[in-house]
């Protein structure tokens, strides 16, 4: 009896030790582990390279106290009271207690506003701008695929023409360029809207809730961003869009779907955009990560209060911890995007495996 209890308990030993070899050698499992190791990587290289910025937040504090009238010692006094930062603090030493709190998932508080943890900075500024870069991403990216499926099926016409020539243009400039035309052109010159009246993220004289009246101040104030966003990224999705259709339209069931005397839109929708749309589906899960890293300047623009407007609020303040936050959460949600990228593509696509045989 005992020798059948060992037999059938190094059977079942064995069959752990196989699933877990078939688990270590997959696909996913590597791609994990590859995603933790860059992770870690990116937040040592962060938290030493913002160290190597001029000046530190007791330094930054004691200048603008200075302009302010104070004398060097009113300053440096009020500044050690206000900040607790110890700036001769050894970095390595600071490292390891960063890391330490970080496996703890604790952020850190803001060294520049006392009391206030990273992760409720975060929390706070976040869901703005997954307003304006998430919405500019969807709208851009739903019409591009739209105009970039039409300009590839009806090419040489002069509506493709037009388009392409449009989306090369508008995908060489950079989002902020977009942002100070809107500003100076649109507000300034033609005065289509008031620049000051849209600045913020919603009217501050509006009371929040889950009203209609403070619902389309966020709306209002959002607008300028997104289509800042909108504009700067259209141009790379519709012509992707175009180049991936193109590729499609010469495969040979499209050729079927044609001698079977389907309609143009059915093989437009069913058979092309389908298809088209795969390598660039893989696209959008990538560039969902970099939403929450939302666009520093254009930010700071509209003064629209995301994450990009935080960071560079606390770079300017040398807020280490909230730099350190931000930059982490950044980096998972680009690293995340990565690895659920290519899982999809598995997904959508039965012809492309992931797992070693």
């Amino acid at each position: 009896m005992a020798a059948i209890s060992t037999a059938s308990s190094q059977k079942d030993t064995h069959s752990f030790f196989a699933r877990l070899k078939r688990v270590t050698k997959s696909y996913t499992f590597r791609v994990v582990i590859q995603g933790i190791v860059t992770i870690w990587l990116a937040t040592t290289f962060t938290f030493f390279l913002i160290r190597l910025l001029p000046g530190n937040p007791i330094s930054i504090k004691i200048d603008q106290l200075m302009q302010q009238g104070y004398t060097l010692e009113e300053a440096e006094n009020q500044a050690a009271t206000l900040y607790d930062f110890n700036p001769d603090q050894p970095v390595l030493e600071q490292y390891i207690v960063y890391l330490g709190k970080l496996l703890r998932g604790d952020l850190g508080e803001s060294i520049t506003s006392a009391g206030t943890s990273v992760s409720q900075q975060i929390l706070r500024f976040l869901p703005w701008t997954l307003i304006s870069v998430g919405t500019g991403l969807f709208i851009s990216f739903s019409l591009g695929m739209l105009l970039g499926i039409m300009i590839a099926y009806w090419r040489g016409g002069l509506l493709d023409n037009v388009v392409t020539a449009l989306a090369s243009v508008l995908s060489g400039i950079p989002d902020y360029v977009f942002a100070i035309l809107i500003i100076l052109v649109a507000g300034v010159q033609l005065q289509l809207f008031n620049v000051g009246e849209m600045r913020g993220g919603v009217n501050p004289n509006i009371e929040a809730g889950f009203t209609l009246e403070y619902i389309a101040s966020i709306i209002k104030h959002a607008f300028l961003p997104i289509t800042t966003y909108v504009l700067a990224t259209i141009g790379v999705w519709t012509l992707s869009m175009k180049s991936s259709t193109i590729a499609t339209l010469g495969e040979d069931y499209i050729n079927v779907a044609k001698a079977r005397g389907l309609s143009e839109w059915r093989i437009l929708t069913a058979y092309v955009g389908r298809n088209a749309m795969l390598p660039l589906v893989t696209r959008l899960a990538i560039s969902i990560g970099f939403v929450l890293s939302g666009s520093v300047i254009v930010e700071r623009y509209f003064e629209y209060p995301g994450l990009g407007f935080q960071l560079a609020r606390a770079v300017g303040s040398r807020d280490y911890t909230t730099m350190q936050g931000i930059f982490l959460v950044i980096t998972v949600a680009v690293v995340v995007s990565n690895i659920l990228a290519d899982l999809m593509l598995s997904w959508l696509d039965p012809r492309v495996t992931l797992e070693e045989k």
